[in-house]
């Protein structure tokens, strides 16, 4: 069951809270999906081996293929009683079609 308070950022949202904030785009994809396409900078913990206790400091913002992986991640978070919460709304779909800066092969 997803968390209440989930914060579902556009890609551009997400790209700006990396860019100007210093929060963590981490991608919960697994890593032959990672290797055709992923978002600049991103961190790959893949939702297979999750462990909410690895994850970096700071603000984070989780990424998949198109949003269900990284609220499934969210809700792992919650369970272990972290306080993250938010994810881009359509994955890597809408951040590539987005224009935004990615990383191919």
């Amino acid at each position: 069951m997803t968390q209440p308070g989930i914060r579902h950022l556009t890609p551009r949202e997400a790209y700006d809270l990396v860019a100007r904030a210093g929060a963590t785009l981490v991608d919960v994809r697994e890593p032959a999906e990672t290797k055709m396409l992923r978002a600049a900078g991103a961190v790959l913990l893949p939702l297979s081996g999750f462990r909410p206790e690895a994850l970096p400091n700071g603000e984070l913002i989780f990424i998949c293929g198109s949003g269900k992986r990284s609220q499934m991640a969210l809700d792992r978070c919650g369970a272990a009683g972290l306080d993250h919460r938010a994810h881009v709304a359509g994955g890597m779909a809408a951040w590539a079609a987005a224009g935004l800066p990615v990383v191919r092969g």
